[in-house]
């Protein structure tokens, strides 16, 4: 089954959203403001990334993604994203829970903008490497990153 331009960027995107997701561990509450680190929603996040460390998540998405040795070249640099990304966001969130108990509300604010930022510059990186991989595969294995991520998405982190 061949899929059209669109179609491929779609299930590029959703896929990038899912990696992003388990890369990243940005925490939004339901009204999409930040919370702050002593919330349910922040611990419930430094939680499962702590039980379900990078490596484990790269791992086991390699794992599940049946990556070819083939592809493999094109599969390190998706990772070395994802282990940056991840240690990007926990330097960032660790800094801000260090300095919330003295954060003024644009402090706070400074702080989340610095998070978002580089959430975004993480997506934009890992779109990048992993349009590349995405297309390097059998439409087999498409079909099977696009059923992981369609059916587990934003839960995958947990699942490692």
């Amino acid at each position: 089954m061949k899929l059209s331009n669109t179609s491929t960027q779609l299930h590029v995107v959703r896929i990038l959203e899912v990696l992003i997701v388990a890369g990243l561990a940005v925490v939004c509450t339901p009204s999409g403001a930040a919370p702050t680190m002593d919330s349910p929603a922040a611990a419930h996040a430094t939680r499962t990334a702590a039980r379900v460390p990078i490596e484990t998540r790269i791992t086991s998405l390699h794992t599940r993604l049946q990556i070819t040795s083939t592809q493999e070249s094109l599969w390190q640099p998706v990772a070395q994203i994802m282990r940056e990304n991840a240690n990007t966001m926990q330097t960032l969130l660790r800094a801000r829970e260090d300095g919330a108990s003295h954060m003024s509300a644009i402090d706070d604010l400074h702080a989340y903008a610095q998070i978002a930022e580089s959430h975004a510059d993480g997506i934009r990186k890992l779109t990048l490497a992993f349009e590349s991989l995405y297309n390097s595969m059998s439409d087999v294995q498409k079909r099977n990153a696009d059923q992981i991520f369609r059916n587990e998405g934003h839960h995958m982190g947990r699942k490692g």
